[in-house]
């Protein structure tokens, strides 16, 4: 698997870097009248809020206790950062000049931006990530240090994931965007992409089948654990994303016109019927919960249901002009280029070459339980 990632990521980094170097930012189909941030920026926060997911998922063994959903940790925290990476390498050749941080950003602190925390908040959650993998590559699960990291890690990756959210919440020209509640749906629809994305990838280390995975994974996917965790996290991100549709249609706000166009876009539909109430369906039905077949469905469609999400969000969220009546009329139209849809499968390349790898280097599937096991054994041999 990891051979197609990489493959696929070197000819869609080519192809990006050869038309950013030939066109420059006339390669997007973003305008200052109209769609700023188009597919390049809901790509980022797909897989930065991803990454927070998983961290989130991970947190539930190793930061409150829940000890059986340590075996998925290890690929949790991962997954977490190679998507986290992912983001940052779609976002910097979004930006065009991103080494220019490294200056700009200690020389001219913009300490009272959102956007200034979310990436200082971001880079502490990767770090962090990349130390206590460490911890967990050496075994080091119950240690003072790595309990302590995971504890830094899961407050580090609310902050990043909130002050996310507050980046387009602070923004009161922007109508859709702005408030308090766009931080905690971001944290809280963040949980439930990384629960399908675990779900998918658990499932596609071992074939798709529950027999092949070791008897802990196994006895977990075919039990009520997680079923349970993702029923409550589709339910609670499609009653969020309803209230949120309900509050738009029924103000008069100047600006909310988006929420009309947004209930007239079969996207929308596609995200709420069967990315959203669906999977929910699914999970929540004893006969279909435990099978495999229906979790696979479930996470695919939530995945492709939240990158809907994001990719809504952003672009709705811009479609009424800000002039609107001086040199702009009606909502700003925006269809991504080719430029754009190949920054995106770079972006998931990166994520499928470094998983392949990770899955074939790291042990993935490891957990205290084995240790314990092991021990166990070799002192009754």
């Amino acid at each position: 698997m990891w051979k197609y990632g990489v493959v696929v990521g070197l000819l869609s980094v080519a192809f990006v870097a050869f038309m950013l170097l030939a066109e420059g930012g006339a390669a997007f189909n973003t305008s200052s009248d109209g769609i700023n941030w188009g597919l390049a920026i809901s790509v980022y926060v797909f897989l930065a809020l991803t990454s927070s997911g998983l961290t989130f998922i991970a947190s539930l063994s190793m930061v409150f206790g829940f000890r059986e959903y340590y075996p998925i940790a290890k690929r949790c925290i991962w997954l977490a950062i190679i998507t986290l990476g992912a983001g940052f390498t779609v976002l910097a050749l979004e930006l065009g000049h991103p080494f220019r941080m490294l200056w700009a950003m200690p020389a001219g602190m913009q300490y009272l931006s959102p956007m200034f925390w979310m990436g200082v908040f971001y880079m502490i959650d990767l770090v962090l990530l990349l130390i206590k993998f460490d911890r967990l590559w050496h075994d080091d699960w119950h240690s003072p240090l790595s309990q302590a990291l995971s504890i830094a890690s899961f407050v580090a990756v609310v902050l990043a994931s909130g002050m996310l959210g507050l980046v387009f919440g602070s923004m009161v020209m922007r109508p859709m965007w702005y408030g308090s509640f766009t931080a905690v749906y971001f944290i809280l629809t963040a949980a439930l992409s990384g629960a399908a994305v675990i779900v998918l990838a658990t499932y596609l280390a071992y074939g798709f089948r529950h027999e092949n995975m070791p008897e802990p994974l196994r006895s977990m996917a075919s039990g009520k654990a997680l079923p349970k965790v993702f029923a409550t996290l589709t339910g609670i991100a499609l009653f969020s994303v309803v209230t949120r549709l309900w509050t738009g249609l029924w103000s008069n706000l100047d600006g909310l016109e988006g929420f009309h166009a947004l209930v007239g876009s079969p996207a929308f539909h596609i995200e709420v019927w069967a990315g959203l109430l669906l999977p929910f369906v699914l999970m929540v039905a004893p006969a279909l919960q435990r099978q495999a077949r229906w979790q696979i469905t479930a996470g695919a469609l939530v995945l492709l249901g939240m990158f809907i999400d994001r990719y809504q969000f952003l672009v709705t969220g811009q479609a009424v002009p800000m002039f609107k009546g001086a040199w702009a009329s009606g909502l700003a139209e925006y269809v991504p280029s080719l430029t754009e849809w190949m920054m995106a499968v770079l972006g998931f390349a990166i994520v499928f070459a470094c998983y392949g790898l990770g899955e074939k280097l790291f042990d993935l599937a490891s957990n205290p339980r084995h240790k314990v096991r092991a021990g166990a054994e070799l002192k009754a041999a």
